[in-house]
């Protein structure tokens, strides 16, 4: 951190008056937390800085928000669990770059933990600061360190705007219970008017979820895979009366676990779409009721995955397909 930054320290808030009873509370539930989160809509940037050794490091990032406009303050959080944690924590300045709709790759590839050298192909420039800025954004804003607060798992970096740029006149990429906008309403589109057949649909799950499922096999860990069988007990424990969004967030988190299990971000951004797919499918087209004969084969899915027994889970899989689509 330069001299000139300065540290913000946050004075203990003021415990409100009239608190509810401690037992009157539901603990909050990381799922729908995170699902009730994506109700609002976000635009995405990627994060840039430099390195001790000067070579540009960035990520994709949705949690930006304006701060203060005297002095011009902007704000960005970042996992604490981040490869580029140290990186942003030694930097003395960060940029913010906002996304286009036409800049979507430019997302995923800074999203992507595969990719080791995330400029490779990308066009920026140095800003005032040194700062790497991405050509054609639709605006950047080169910041110098202003201050970072420890907030739970993450990291907020707080900057003090140095020097900004407008881009082209477009849409801004939109990032909206977890898809991109512009894909989430095509995809609510085709559902809602019937054009997304449900053998296509079938099949596409089928060989996404397989796939997955194999590479969980391979590559979970214990606790991920544990987490899967957690994901299918917590369907079973639905209450039937329990609100639709409740219960759409419990029967994605099943398939997400399964994802996360399987380790590649490719296939996770599918799996996202799919999701997208069963939300407004069990919103718009599909009867709402409790489906406890798939309880038992959910549970076996789970087993085999804990066994790493990829056939025998891949074969459960497929039964659980038949079984929604036969007694539907």
């Amino acid at each position: 951190m330069s001299s000139s930054a300065t540290l913000v320290r946050e004075e203990p808030a003021v415990q409100a008056q009239s608190q509810p009873p401690a037992a009157s509370l539901t603990p909050i539930e990381a799922g729908l937390f995170r699902q009730l989160l994506g109700c609002f809509p976000t635009g995405v940037a990627v994060i840039t800085t430099r390195t001790r050794d000067g070579e540009p490091a960035g990520l994709t990032c949705n949690s930006f928000s304006s701060v203060s406009l005297e002095p011009p303050l902007v704000l960005f959080s970042l996992r604490k669990a981040s490869k580029l944690r140290e990186v942003f924590t030694q930097a003395e300045s960060f940029a913010i770059n906002i996304l286009s709709q036409s800049q979507d790759a430019l997302s995923g590839r800074f999203a992507s933990s595969r990719i080791e050298n995330k400029f490779e192909g990308v066009q920026w420039r140095p800003g005032p600061l040194g700062t790497p800025l991405i050509e054609d954004c639709l605006a950047s804003f080169e910041c110098s360190r202003f201050a970072c607060h420890d907030a739970g798992d993450h990291l907020v970096f707080i900057g003090q705007v140095r020097h900004m740029s407008g881009g082209p006149a477009d849409e801004a990429l939109v990032f909206y219970k977890g898809a991109y906008m512009m894909l989430a309403e095509s995809l609510r589109k085709l559902v809602v008017e019937g054009r997304l057949g449900q053998p296509d649909i079938d099949e596409a799950y089928r060989t996404l979820y397989g796939t997955l499922l194999r590479l969980a096999c391979e590559r979970g860990t214990s606790e991920e895979l544990d987490a899967v069988q957690v994901a299918a007990t917590h369907i079973e424990e639905m209450p039937a009366d329990a609100p639709l969004a409740r219960r759409i967030e419990t029967a994605s988190g099943f398939f997400q676990a399964i994802a996360t299990a399987g380790h590649n971000e490719a296939l996770m951004l599918m799996a996202q779409t799919m999701a997208t797919v069963l939300r407004e499918r069990m919103t718009h087209v599909l009867p709402s009721r409790a489906r406890p004969d798939l309880f038992p084969i959910r549970h076996r899915i789970a087993h085999h995955l804990k066994r790493r027994e990829a056939d025998a889970a891949v074969a459960a899989l497929e039964e659980l397909i038949a079984t929604l689509r036969r007694d539907a």
